[in-house]
């Protein structure tokens, strides 16, 4: 890839950077170009570098990225393997800034890079935080929106402005400036595994923060992949559960929970089918066990711990190593669920006392062994 791109005087200096824009990547070979030509002429006057944070893209982004940083060196490129993530790729890019002040843009060309000069000003008339707003008079976002996507949009930021007490117009923007002491501060209370990386931001730091609004149209993607999928939803639901409690409810505990409340709705129905062929209920709860479990496993290897997902060999190891560590969880399922079945008489009892002793089993074994969590 040969690219002949400006080099501001600043840069032939050595001049450190006043500004840090971190740019999250997923196949954005194609913007790329373009991005830095625009960046360039939109911060003429201003020292400035741009950390791209590429979640190992098969189109060869990071690759492009380093071609482009042997020609201008305020260009970095990290390249993360193994974890993916909107808010995690934010927080490791804010953290290697080395300018005080910390720009978050796509690389889809759909945020207008032009509004950063005049951020920097709000930044230095005494903001904290400098929101790039869509909804605030005089913003827009209907060229770059579905009409699907901008309801959610609409209807999450009403909820996050209801539940958390946001004062934002537009907290799920993706589009802000902060200082990088206050990134630095906020970092270890933040959640990576999430999307919505300025409404944890928000609602982290509290009362006190000194928030600036600037509107601007949200632009048409020109290439490369979406990072919001149908997951976000979740993501969502549980950023506004932890922040809500105080952080007791972690956003990666929501999400296992709801895939084992649908797990039990699985178990219960392998269950049912399975009496109904005359089978023993001891036999009947041990099938419905070892179904649940492989659905459970399958669905949180794609959903709670997708940032960590095993596949090929690795997927099926996880998955003989689930039920290998599990089978105490499962004998204590079946036990239980047995004695209840016989004491109670009602086997939609039963089954729901021996899922939940799995299901707390199957958490805390997941965490540690087999996907390996520390979060």
């Amino acid at each position: 890839m040969s690219l002949t791109l400006p080099i501001s005087a600043a840069t032939e200096r050595g001049v450190a950077p006043d500004l840090t824009v971190v740019l999250p990547t997923f196949n954005e070979r194609g913007n790329l170009e373009p991005l830095v030509a625009k960046l360039d002429t939109a911060l003429a006057g201003i020292a400035w570098e741009a950390i791209f944070v590429d979640d190992n893209s098969p189109d060869g982004t990071a690759d492009a990225l380093r071609a482009i940083g042997r020609q201008d060196p305020r260009i970095r490129c990290i390249r993360r393997v193994g974890r993916r993530g909107l808010a995690g790729a934010c927080i490791e890019g804010m953290l290697a800034a080395q300018a005080p002040l910390v720009a978050v843009m796509d690389a889809d060309l759909q945020h207008d890079e032009t509004l950063l000069p005049r951020m920097v000003e709000a930044m230095g008339a005494g903001a904290d935080v400098v929101v790039a707003t869509r909804y605030a008079p005089g913003g827009a976002a209907q060229e770059g929106f579905s009409a699907f996507r901008s309801f959610g949009s609409q209807l999450a930021t009403r909820i996050a402005r209801r539940v958390l007490g946001v004062t934002s117009s537009d907290p799920m923007s993706g589009f802000f400036m902060l200082r990088r002491e206050l990134a630095e501060k906020l970092a270890p209370k933040l959640a990576t595994d999430g999307f919505k990386i300025l409404l944890d931001i928000l609602s982290t730091a509290g009362e006190g923060l000194r928030v600036t609004e600037l509107t601007y149209n949200f632009g048409t993607r020109q290439s490369g992949d979406s990072k919001l999928d149908n997951r976000v939803l979740m993501d969502f639901l549980g950023l506004i559960v932890s922040k809500a409690t105080g952080g007791l409810v972690s956003l990666r505990f929501l999400s296992f929970a709801c895939v084992g409340a649908a797990g039990l709705v699985v178990h219960l129905l392998v269950l049912k089918a399975a009496l109904s062929s005359d089978l023993r209920f001891l036999y009947a709860q041990t099938i419905a066990t070892f179904v649940a479990m492989t659905f459970n496993y399958i669905v949180n290897n794609v959903l709670t711990y997708r940032d960590r997902r095993l596949s090929g060999w690795r997927f099926l190891a996880g998955l003989l190593a689930f039920y290998l560590i599990c089978g105490l969880g499962a004998a204590a399922n079946v036990g239980i669920a047995d004695w209840m079945f016989y004491e109670t008489a009602h086997w939609w009892v039963a089954g729901i006392a021996g899922a939940v002793v799995g299901a707390v089993w199957n958490y805390a074994i997941s965490r540690a062994v087999v996907w390996k969590d520390s979060a």
